[in-house]
């Protein structure tokens, strides 16, 4: 059975690295709808890691507008716009920093029991703009209530 397409942009961002970090992720199924959008402040962490988390929260949350069935049913293709996470998520980098795995394994696992067909495709930091708008509210948001 053929489910429903859906392009999930996130992205994951730290001011520093490591520092203060934040999430995005914004959902569109194949009519060009939006799912939903979401942003959170993750609190201090790297870049790399903070795009990982970005995946995670996204899916999370597409796992909770779909349900089960349709997550299993649906062709999910996740637009990032980290290469080094992109191309470790689809096999083509190995993940040699330690402090990762735990996050690609979530993915992993996500795609493992809901999401047998999700692809993961690198895209410029241009075409990411909403999910990148996400990550610098909440980072800006956190910011404001440490004043």
């Amino acid at each position: 059975m053929r489910g429903e397409r859906i392009v999930l942009y996130t992205d994951g961002g730290a001011r520093g690295n490591p520092g203060p970090a934040a999430v995005g992720a914004v959902a569109y199924d194949a009519a060009g709808k939006e799912l939903f959008r979401l942003s959170k402040y993750i609190g201090e962490t790297t870049n790399n890691v903070a795009e990982y988390r970005a995946v995670v929260v996204g899916l999370e949350a597409l796992k909770k507008r779909l349900g089960l069935r349709k997550t299993k049913e649906a062709e999910v293709e996740v637009r990032l716009d980290s290469e080094l996470v992109a191309r470790q998520l689809n096999g083509a980098y190995q993940v040699k920093e330690e402090h990762l795995w735990p996050w690609f394994m979530r993915v992993h696992n996500l795609r493992v029991a809901m999401f047998p067909r999700l692809c993961f495709t690198h895209i410029p930091r241009a075409q990411n703009a909403q999910a990148d708008a996400l990550v610098n509210a909440a980072l800006d948001a956190q910011d404001a209530v440490g004043r």
